[in-house]
Formats: C-alpha cells, sequence, structure tokens
C-alpha cells in the first residue's frame, strides 16, 4: 500500500490519507470542495463546490499518476437531492464523455457548510483500464 499527497488539494483534517493506491487502484478519500489556496474561504454555490470538489480529486489522482478519465467509481454526498440537476450538469461537463458507475448518496449536513462530498476510486498508474 502507498499514501497519496498532494499540495494542490485541501490537507487532510483528521487521521487519513487523500488517497492510498493498492493493487492497481487508487482509492480518494471522501474530499470537499475546498479550494487549497483559500483555506477557510466559504464554500461557493453549489455549482463552483461541485467543479472544486472533482478539480482536488484530479488533482490527487494526478499525484497517484492516474486522472479523472481512469475513475472507475465514485460516490457522491450531497445534502440537498434537489440540488442533484446542478450537480449533474457540471458533473457532466468536467467528465466529458468518461462516465464511471457512480452512486448519489442524500445526506443530512456535511462539514463546513458543504453540500458536496465525493470519494472515488480509479485505476492507478501501471493498471489496466479495459475497454469502454
Amino acid at each position: 500500500m502507498k499514501s497519496i499527497y498532494s499540495d494542490k488539494a485541501p490537507k487532510p483534517s483528521g487521521h487519513y490519507s487523500q488517497a492510498m493506491v493498492h493493487n492497481g487502484v487508487v482509492y480518494v478519500a471522501g474530499q470537499l470542495g475546498g479550494d487549497p489556496a483559500r483555506p477557510g474561504s466559504p464554500p461557493g454555490t453549489i455549482e463552483q463546490q461541485t467543479e472544486q470538489t472533482l478539480k482536488n480529486i484530479g488533482e490527487i489522482l494526478k499525484a497517484a499518476g492516474s486522472g479523472l478519465d481512469q475513475v472507475l467509481q465514485m460516490t457522491i454526498f450531497v445534502s440537498d437531492i434537489a440540488l442533484w440537476g446542478k450537480v449533474n450538469e457540471v458533473y457532466t461537463r468536467v467528465m466529458g464523455d468518461h462516465k464511471p458507475a457512480r452512486a448519489v448518496v442524500p445526506v443530512k449536513e456535511l462539514h463546513h457548510g458543504f453540500q458536496i462530498e465525493i470519494q472515488a476510486m480509479a485505476v492507478a498508474k501501471g493498471g489496466t483500464s479495459g475497454s469502454r
């Protein structure tokens, strides 16, 4: 197992790694939409949070030698399912033609006023992505 860290994503605020790599898979811990260049700044709109969250995941995957185009599965936690349409618009734009398996989980609330948290699993450097 290997721990992954990127200074281009928010630092973990607890006892966990941004990601772990094991047997050719990158497991990215749940990420919020905080901007690592502006710690403590307010979360912004759900669209801004979604885009920043996906950017943070992308930076962590890049540090592991992977990328958003290698994602196998994402779990998206959203504080209000009524926001799902806006989340899905940004997600579709950022992810493009790549359509990993996905689950959406409505939750009561998230830390620090954020409305979205995403965790991901992706093919690690040297792994195989198979065919789409």
